[in-house]
């Protein structure tokens, strides 16, 4: 005689197998765990000539200036990166969630903007924008 089989391994097995599923899920985890940190390091910087339209403001902006010469200017107030440190430091504890633009010259030096841009970030500001010109057309 051969096995005797019982009634109930013949009913269709209604459960779905859910280890695929949690397996790409993991795999997804560990990818966004990975790349999250790197996107919020990098500085978002807009060439000096674009050809995207400006953004509404709904408050006006705190516009921090950088002449060719170095020179570092908030809003009428000119001066040097301490001074800028004191004045943000300043500005962060009334308002941390005000918008600062960042107007540099085309010929300041790519590491200045960016430790003005750092001072900015470490001061706790989040809203930070780079101003440019509209792309000449007639090139």
């Amino acid at each position: 005689m051969g096995p005797v089989k019982s009634r109930k391994s013949k009913a269709l097995m209604a459960d779905i197998n859910v280890t695929p599923l949690v397996d790409v899920m993991l795999v997804l985890l560990i990818i966004f765990m990975i790349t999250a940190p790197m996107m919020t390091q990098g500085v978002d910087v807009n060439l000096p000539e674009t050809t995207a339209n400006p953004l509404r403001q709904d408050e006006k902006p705190v516009v921090i200036s950088i002449s060719k010469e170095g020179d570092i200017s908030i809003g009428n107030i000119k001066g040097n990166m301490n001074l800028l440190n004191q004045e943000l430091s300043k500005l962060a504890m009334t308002d941390p969630e005000k918008t600062i633009l960042l107007k540099a010259d085309k010929q300041v030096a790519y590491g200045v903007v960016a430790q003005v841009m750092a001072d900015i970030k470490k001061a706790g500001f989040n809203k930070l924008g780079m101003v440019t010109k509209p792309e000449d057309k007639t090139r």
